[in-house]
C-alpha cells in the first residue's frame, strides 16, 4: 500500500509521500513515489502515484519518452494548460494499463490500476494539483478542499481536515502533511519510511526544497515527538464528565476534613 498527500494554499503547493511498496515480516521494500519534471523558469509538474508499481513505472517511462522525443505531438513539456497536462497523464495511464494487461495471461487477478496527483504550474497560470482516475479522468483541488490524497487515507485525513486552510503559510502546510504521514504510519504497517518532501512556492516555477526523511532523521524524530505530547497535552485538558467533578469536590471536601 501505499500513502501521497498534495496540498494547495495561498503560497504554493506541496507534495509529501512514503516509499514503502511491501511490509511482509522479513520483506520490506521501498521505491520512489514522487516524481518531479522541471523546467525551470517555465513549468514544472510533480507526480505522486499509489497502486500496481509495473504500471506506474510504464506511465513514468512513457513520459520520460515523449519528452526526449522532438516529434512528440503531446507532451509535459509543450501542453499549453495544467488541465491539459492532467488529460495527458490521465491517457497515458490508461494506455500504460492496457497495454500491461495485453501482456498478461487471461485470468490473471493481479489489479493494474495506479491513481496519481498531478501538480505544479505552467508561466502565467495558476498552482494547480488534479486527482487522476484509473479510468484517466479527473479532478482538481478546490478551495472547500485543498488538498488531495491517494492510497491509505484515512488515517491521515483528520488534521488535514482541522489544519489546511488557502491562508495556512507554505511551511506550515508541509508541517501538516508531514503529521498526516506519521499518523499514518502509526496505524498502517503499510505505509513506511522514508518521506519524501517537495515544496513548489508559487511563481517560483521550480521545485525549492525537497527533503527525504527517515525515523532517525531529526527533524522527523522531532516532529514525531512534538506531536505526540501535544496530542496527550491536548486529551489531559478535555473537559471533565459532570460526576469527576462532583468526586473531586467531595474528595477535597474530604481532605479539609481530615485536615
Amino acid at each position: 500500500m501505499t500513502y501521497c498527500v498534495a496540498i494547495k494554499v495561498n503560497e504554493g503547493l506541496v507534495f509529501a509521500a512514503d516509499t514503502r511498496t511491501s511490509a511482509g515480516v522479513d520483506d520490506v521494500r521501498t521505491y520512489n513515489k514522487l516524481h518531479v519534471f522541471e523546467f525551470a523558469g517555465e513549468r514544472v509538474f510533480t507526480v505522486l502515484s499509489a497502486g500496481n508499481l509495473a504500471t506506474t513505472q510504464a506511465v513514468l517511462a512513457h513520459l520520460k519518452r515523449d519528452l526526449d522525443d522532438p516529434a512528440a505531438a503531446v507532451s509535459l513539456r509543450n501542453v499549453r494548460h495544467m488541465f491539459d497536462a492532467a488529460e495527458y497523464v490521465g491517457a497515458v495511464s490508461v494506455k500504460a494499463q492496457r497495454d500491461t494487461a495485453a501482456h498478461m495471461q487471461l485470468g490473471n487477478t493481479v489489479d493494474l490500476r495506479t491513481t496519481l496527483i498531478l501538480g505544479g504550474q505552467i508561466q502565467g497560470e495558476e498552482p494547480a494539483l488534479y486527482l487522476i482516475y484509473p479510468e484517466g479522468n479527473c479532478i482538481s483541488s478546490s478551495p472547500e478542499t485543498p488538498y488531495l490524497q491517494i492510497g491509505e487515507s484515512k488515517y491521515g485525513k483528520p488534521i488535514l481536515d482541522r489544519v489546511i486552510r488557502p491562508s495556512l503559510p507554505l511551511e506550515d502546510a508541509a508541517r501538516c502533511a508531514l503529521v498526516s504521514l506519521d499518523s499514518t504510519m502509526k496505524s498502517n504497517i503499510s505505509v513506511g519510511p522514508p518521506i519524501d518532501l517537495a515544496m513548489l512556492p508559487r511563481d517560483a516555477l521550480r521545485i525549492t526544497h525537497t527533503l527525504r526523511l527517515d525515523l532517525d532523521t531529526p527533524l522527523l524524530a522531532q516532529l514525531r515527538e512534538a506531536w505526540g505530547q501535544a496530542l496527550m497535552s491536548a486529551f489531559r485538558s478535555l473537559p471533565r464528565f459532570d460526576w469527576e467533578m462532583s468526586d473531586a469536590q467531595g474528595s477535597l471536601l474530604r481532605d479539609e476534613a481530615d485536615d
